[in-house]
Parts: C-alpha cells; sequence; structure tokens
C-alpha cells in the first residue's frame, strides 16, 4: 500500500487564508521522479524552500533539513499544465451565470480579457487541482471569429492577481463553421467571409498604428482597444490561438499567418496530419483536440494518433482539456495523455505533452513544466503509473503549499 500524504492543518483552512500564508518548507520523497529535464531520478528526492525548487536528486545525494514537512508518493511528477481550457471561466454549474466563456453580441472582440471573468474559487478550478493540474491556459472559447483573449493561470489562489502567470496570452480566433452565423442579415455566415473580416480588422489596425505614429501627441486618434489587441499581434507581441480542424480552415490559418507575417498557434486541429509539411514548414505548434471530442462535423476525422503523428514528425505539440459547449465543458488533461501514451505517444512523450512541452508552447517554461532547481515549487504525486486508470493523484503541491491531498 503506498504511502499516504501526511495530514497537516494547514490543508484544512480556508482558502483566503492558505493563500496569504507563508510557503511551506516541503520535501518530496518519491520511488521515482519524472523530472522532463532530464532522465527519471529512481528514489529520488525534492526540496521546496520559499515556493522554489531547491534541491532536487537522488536520496543519498539530497539533505533533507530538519523541521521540513516531508511527503511519500510512488511518482512525483511536475505539476500538470493543461494547453487550453475554458476552466474558470466556465463554471460547474452549467448555468448562464456562471457561463462567461462566451460573448456572441460582435464577430471580432479581441479587447475582451480572460482575467475580467476568470473565477478563482469556481469549483472545476478544484476539481482539475486534485488531478495534479498547476497551471492551465484558459480564457475565451471557440465560437466567434475573434472570441477574446486568454490568460495562464496557476489553479490555485484567492484573487486574480495571486493566480495569474501571464496576463494576455494570445488571442482567441476560430475558423470553423461553430463561429458562423446563421441567417441573411447576420454576418460572417461563410468561410470566405470569415476570412474577410479577419483581414479588414489587421488592415484597419495596421491604419490605426500609422496614424498614431504620425500623429502630434495632441491629435492623436481616439483609443481603440480592439485595433489596439489586433496591433499587438501584428507587432508580434501577442500570439494568435488558431481553432481549425478541417484541412481547409487549418490551410486559412497558415495562410492568415503569412500574409501579415504574425505567430498562430493552432487549436483542436483534427485534421492536421493531412498537412503535416505545410504546418512544420510554417513553424506552427499544435494544441491537439482532446481525444474526448466528440468525432462529428468538423471533428469526424479526427484520430487518437493525431498527437503521435505530429510529434514523430517533429511538430511541437501539447495535449488540452479543451470546450464544448456541453456538459461538463471541462475535461481533465491528464486523461488525455494516458489516451495518447496508448496511440503512439511514449510515456516520456505524452508525459511531456503535459509538463514540459506545453510549458514551452506557452512560453512560461522558466517557471513550470519541469522539475528543476529555481523553478516554481508544483509537483503533482501518485500512487502508481499516472497514466493508468487504477492509478490516482494524492497530493498536488503549488509553489510550496500543498494545496490538495484529496485522493483521485
Amino acid at each position: 500500500m503506498m504511502t499516504r500524504l501526511i495530514t497537516i492543518a494547514v490543508t484544512t483552512i480556508g482558502l483566503s487564508l492558505l493563500s496569504t500564508a507563508a510557503h511551506a518548507q516541503v520535501a518530496v520523497r518519491g520511488q521515482t521522479v519524472y523530472t522532463m529535464s532530464g532522465a527519471s531520478i529512481a528514489n529520488g528526492v525534492v526540496v521546496i524552500d520559499d515556493g522554489k525548487i531547491s534541491q532536487v536528486g537522488p536520496a543519498n545525494e539530497v539533505s533533507i533539513p530538519a523541521g521540513y514537512l516531508v511527503l511519500d508518493a510512488k511518482i512525483v511528477t511536475p505539476g500538470l499544465v493543461d494547453a487550453h481550457a475554458t476552466v474558470g471561466l466556465s463554471g460547474m454549474l452549467n448555468y448562464k451565470h456562471d457561463q462567461d466563456q462566451i460573448e456572441h453580441s460582435a464577430p471580432i472582440q479581441p479587447e475582451l480579457r480572460a482575467i475580467d471573468a476568470y473565477n478563482t474559487r469556481d469549483e472545476l478550478v478544484t476539481w482539475i487541482r486534485t488531478f495534479g493540474v498547476t497551471t492551465v491556459h484558459t480564457g475565451h472559447a471557440p465560437g466567434e471569429t475573434i472570441s477574446g483573449q486568454t490568460m495562464i493561470a496557476k489553479t490555485f489562489g484567492n484573487t486574480i492577481d495571486d493566480v495569474t502567470l501571464v496576463e494576455s496570452a494570445m488571442v482567441a480566433a476560430t475558423l470553423s463553421p461553430s463561429a458562423l452565423k446563421k441567417g441573411k442579415p447576420k454576418s460572417p455566415g461563410t468561410r470566405g467571409k470569415q476570412m474577410a473580416i479577419l483581414r479588414e480588422k489587421f488592415i484597419k489596425a495596421r491604419e490605426y498604428q500609422q496614424k498614431l505614429a504620425k500623429a502630434e501627441d495632441d491629435k492623436k486618434p481616439d483609443r481603440d482597444l480592439s485595433l489596439e489587441m489586433m496591433g499587438k499581434i501584428l507587432d508580434r507581441e501577442i500570439r494568435l490561438l488558431i481553432t481549425a480542424d478541417r484541412a481547409q480552415d487549418i490551410a486559412s490559418a497558415l495562410r492568415l499567418a503569412k500574409e501579415f507575417n504574425i505567430d498562430i498557434v493552432l487549436d483542436s486541429a483534427a485534421e492536421a496530419y493531412l498537412l503535416i509539411d505545410e504546418i512544420k514548414a510554417a513553424g506552427v505548434p499544435v494544441i491537439v483536440h482532446p481525444a474526448m471530442y466528440r468525432a462529428v462535423g468538423n471533428r469526424k476525422n479526427q484520430s487518437f494518433e493525431t498527437a503521435a503523428m505530429l510529434k514523430h514528425a517533429g511538430i511541437p505539440i501539447a495535449l488540452q482539456s479543451g470546450f464544448e459547449d456541453y456538459v461538463p465543458k471541462v475535461r481533465v488533461v491528464l486523461f488525455e495523455a494516458a489516451i495518447a501514451a496508448a496511440n503512439g505517444l511514449t510515456f516520456d512523450e505524452a508525459l511531456s505533452s503535459i509538463t514540459i512541452d506545453a510549458a514551452r508552447i506557452l512560453g512560461v517554461d522558466k517557471r513550470v513544466g519541469s522539475i528543476e532547481i529555481g523553478k516554481d515549487g508544483d509537483l503533482a504525486l501518485y500512487d502508481g503509473d499516472p497514466f493508468e486508470y487504477t492509478s490516482h493523484c494524492i497530493g498536488t503541491i503549488i509553489d510550496g503549499q500543498v494545496v490538495s491531498e484529496t485522493i483521485r
């Protein structure tokens, strides 16, 4: 029987008190520690001081200081990184009042900020945390040509300031019938119109930037938050996350990126395996669709092997819990990696896709995604192979705090 985590009184304290408490001094012993920065360590130890990893190595080489809280697990991994979700905006109850992931009043809304809608206390955030998910790239869902911004957050904290790693991570766009409107007065109603209004918006943003650059201080145009954000995409300060599944829509996304010289990340990409050479040549990473998506409509040709095909072709990939417009709206990215591991990815490749590879695509790999000295003290603890159905997450640590001991 696997040794359980030591129960500590602080884990029963309310969230608001925990979020302001001093970081614990913690040591974690694992029969196997997957650092994701090199070879796994048998009989390994990870020491966390003041929220940061201070030591990692074999037990006979790491000295645990006196008085540290010592935890034991069979398997220790970095805290998991969900590369794309809507958790925190799409809530547990699935009622209108807790569904802030999509705004349908206009087809292009890059000014909408995820941080203004994210609920740190939503039960779904707590739920994914109990499976070892410590970092999530979340925000406005697919469903409009541009639905809004995304953010990168830790899954524990009292306020938005406590959890935010990146305030504006990407701008979420959709090239899919899910973002098309029905009825003659509504726009966009076709793929051609969808691409046209995107191109028009980028051209207007460029003209807006030029006017700002040329105008005297007292004659500058009125601020336009939408065009400002589109301008940041043009300046490659922020990337466009494009949800596209059919090969023709993926090709349109690549063409748009080339035309305006912008950085994009492909999202979902059910038929990406039909355009492997084109995606690789463009140097575009892919956040692969959840295997548990319903294989209907634009995703009818999705495959359990998509992640493996892209990975083995040399395309950077990560996995996601994703979004669909029905309950429960939120999956657990750990299970997505398990399915990928059963369908072409090796264990290490699957674990990388929800740790260091996801962190690299999101640009937060200097802080999270691997167990290395100086990185955030985010760990997931398991009582067996994390991809086995019979295994459980027995503990989650974020910034050196034990934030879950629920056995999942």
